[in-house]
């Protein structure tokens, strides 16, 4: 299971950028663009946070005091347009372990983040572009699904779908929460939209172990 990174930042230039980066490093990124959603997905368990400071919503310190009270050791790396020294003495001081000012290269994230994740948790383990789960091969690079040889098809959307809750075993999802990792917040339909993709996959993998969660949403029991 490659490292799971939350990345707040408000730019969408820039989240898409270091997003790509991230995962082209092998990571598997949630990119947030403000950060009341972010706090949404606080009781979740990424391996490392980036977060930027300035937000069109609450900042970054709010975040990180909160990130802190449910997962107090966590790694955190600061991003800002700020250059004063206040803001790095402030932010270590609430507990980041790391603080890089923009403007930066993205190598230079990645560099920051793969030191901490190492430094926290040992080795990066090796990417696996591949994921079995109930008889079904899974290839993320190839975007193809294989049961006993047989290859099953799925749309784009359910294909992300099916990926997000394999890069979140055992983890209940509201409705809402799916909507806004899977669909984009320019969506305005009804989130009856989850419900549909997921009868889909359902109905072309019915050997997943994807369990409703009846008055709140959905999980996949993985043992």
């Amino acid at each position: 299971m490659p490292y799971k990174v939350y990345l707040v930042e408000d730019n969408e230039d820039l989240n898409a950028i270091l997003k790509k980066y991230l995962e082209k490093e092998g990571y598997c990124v949630e990119a947030f663009l403000d950060g009341y959603t972010a706090q949404k997905w606080l009781h979740t368990s990424p391996d490392l946070w980036i977060l930027d400071i300035m937000l069109p919503d609450i900042n970054g310190y709010t975040l990180l005091k909160e990130i802190k009270e449910v997962q107090p050791n966590v790694p955190i790396i600061f991003i800002s347009a700020k250059n004063e020294e206040i803001d790095r003495v402030i932010g270590l001081e609430l507990g980041c372990d790391d603080y890089i000012s923009k403007p930066f290269l993205p190598r230079e994230l990645i560099i920051k983040a793969k030191k901490w994740l190492e430094l926290t948790y040992g080795v990066k383990p090796a990417y696996n572009k591949t994921t079995t789960i109930s008889g079904y091969v899974i290839n993320r690079e190839s975007h193809t699904i294989r049961e006993n040889d047989v290859t099953l098809s799925l749309s784009a959307k359910e294909f992300d779908l099916l990926l997000f809750f394999i890069d979140n075993p055992n983890q209940a999802f509201s409705r809402e929460q799916i909507l806004e990792r899977i669909w984009d917040k320019h969506y305005y339909g009804s989130d009856r939209v989850v419900d549909d993709t997921i009868r889909r996959i359902r109905k072309k993998l019915p050997n997943l172990p994807l369990e409703t969660m009846y008055g709140y949403g959905y999980r996949l029991v993985k043992k």
